[in-house]
């Protein structure tokens, strides 16, 4: 009999699935990554084909498997981490009814406002932890009632990305605390729906799915996902979590006291509490932990690496060259100012109609000053979510950082002389969301425990403040802020006239 030793994460990601492989020791053993396309078909719109994620937990799947020689009878859990505050309509059977409304889409305004006059924005900031937006799924489910009825009408079921994953190998309808409490339809504390609200606001309740811990085991891999997959038919399917709180648990933040930043196509820096923590400003809000009971207060802003990635596209050059100009140019960027709201923003603005601009451009400045500033411009942005959770952290002497950015040597000391923080880089670094899903999986198993998320979180790189650096970037993060205040009427009249050209 083949021993079931083996966790397979899955970490449904904006740009593509990650499926990796760990052994009972917490060793990595080998990950399969498929990129699929977000679409964006007006302003603030962004969309994903769920058959896409499908298509692309199957190949990968398929692919470690393969490649790490692993039987797949010796898979004890698969496990999920996912971009969380989708709304993704299925019917009856589960068949999507549209392409599922992502994270970074904005379009839901109107019905946000809504939300806020009828439940009370102050009301659900203090039930939710989090403040009204569109950001939201239950934002998001009313849009689809008022633009597409026949859709709200013929939905069974509205699900989260990495939940119809679990649904696709299970045939189970489920979604786990962390990723509920990005919907504003659940009660933080409590750790249930909110009935009354549902009510209020005419969402069936039914239509959203069953609540569990993270850790729960939803189901088992049907006949038919196994032929698929490659899997063995019965192996056990963990819910997981949202990517943030995976992200936390991956860096080892599972205990109060220690923080991180992760830097993707988003980013967000975040704590670990053992209740939710409200900011009188509501700047910040507060996610479920996949611990059942530890929650994550953090601030997210929408485009960091998204930022970096169209910076670097539309500059044309190579991705190294401009990395090594950003590099090559003064601290400030030579006076070059970006403000990187190309997905409107959240923390701590809570605009999305906030855009992104460059500030101070002249003759003199190129590809190297514009690089930096991009860089810069995201570091900002994060130093002010930091400012605003600084009274909850007040014995952090270390930022721990994750995601992609935490490869570029250059935003992590951008980042630390920023933060006027010492700034750890992990061993895993892009794993961290997979290993904090794995960690998941291995604990519903009873082949992890918790402490086995910090135990393989080494840092193996810190870098220190730069104390000539420092003062400059607290003067520029007044400049920054200055910018945006100057900046945010113009960009919503010109919100107003993206929205009101002809199609």
């Amino acid at each position: 009999m083949v021993e079931k030793r083996l966790i397979l994460a899955h970490d449904l990601g904006t740009t593509g699935n990650k499926a990796s492989l760990f052994d009972r020791d917490g060793s990595l053993l080998g990950s399969a990554f498929h990129a699929y396309p977000t679409a964006y078909p007006r302003p603030n719109w962004a969309e994903q084909d769920p058959q896409e994620w499908w298509q692309a937990l199957c190949q990968t799947t398929q692919r470690l498997l393969a490649e790490a020689g692993a039987k797949p009878e010796a898979v004890a859990a698969v496990s999920f981490s996912g971009h969380m505050m989708g709304c993704l309509p299925v019917d009856q059977a589960g068949h999507p009814l549209r392409s599922c409304i992502i994270w970074a889409d904005q379009r839901a305004q109107d019905e946000a406002h809504h939300m806020a006059a009828l439940l009370g924005a102050d009301t659900i900031y203090q039930v939710t932890g989090h403040r009204v937006s569109p950001a939201y799924t239950g934002a998001k489910i009313l849009w689809i009632r008022h633009h597409q009825p026949e859709i709200f009408q013929a939905t069974a079921t509205f699900l989260q990305p990495k939940d119809y994953l679990a649904f696709r190998l299970t045939g189970q309808r489920a979604t786990d605390y962390s990723d509920a409490s990005g919907t504003l339809l659940f009660d933080l504390e409590e750790r249930c729906w909110n009935e009354a609200w549902l009510a209020q606001l005419e969402i069936p309740p039914d239509t959203l799915p069953p609540l569990y811990p993270s850790t729960a085991i939803i189901g088992h891999v049907t006949p038919e996902a196994a032929q698929a997959t490659g899997l063995a038919e019965g192996t056990p399917v963990v819910i997981g979590g949202g990517d943030g709180a995976c992200a936390g648990v991956g860096a080892g933040v599972v205990e109060p006291g220690a923080a991180y930043a992760y830097i993707g196509s988003s980013a967000w820096i975040s704590v670990s509490t053992p209740r939710p923590i409200l900011d009188p400003q509501q700047r910040t809000f507060t996610f479920h932990h996949l611990h059942p009971e530890r929650y994550c207060p953090m601030g997210t802003m929408q485009a960091a690496g998204g930022a970096r990635d169209w910076a670097w596209q539309r500059l044309a050059g190579e991705s190294d060259q401009l990395d090594r100009l950003a590099a090559q140019a003064p601290v400030g960027a030579d006076g070059v100012l970006f403000l990187p709201h190309l997905l409107g923003e959240r923390s701590p603005f809570w605009n999305p109609q906030a855009r992104g601009a460059f500030v101070g451009l002249t003759m003199g400045h190129g590809e190297a000053e514009m690089a930096r500033a991009v860089l810069e411009g995201v570091a900002f942005n994060l130093r002010l979510i930091f400012d605003a959770l600084r009274p909850q952290l007040p014995h952090v002497s270390a930022l721990r950082l994750i995601g992609g950015g935490s490869r570029s040597g250059l935003w992590c000391q951008i980042l630390a002389n920023c933060l006027n923080l010492p700034v750890q880089t992990l061993s895993l670094k892009s794993e961290a969301t997979s290993w904090g899903a794995a960690v998941a999986g291995g604990v519903a198993v009873g082949l992890f425990d918790w402490s086995m998320a910090a135990a393989h979180s080494q840092v193996v790189e810190t870098f220190h403040p730069q104390p000539e650096a420092v003062p400059l970037y607290d003067g520029l993060v007044q400049i920054y802020t200055d910018a945006y205040r100057a900046l945010a009427p113009i960009h919503a009249r010109l919100a107003a006239f993206q929205k009101d050209r002809p199609e």
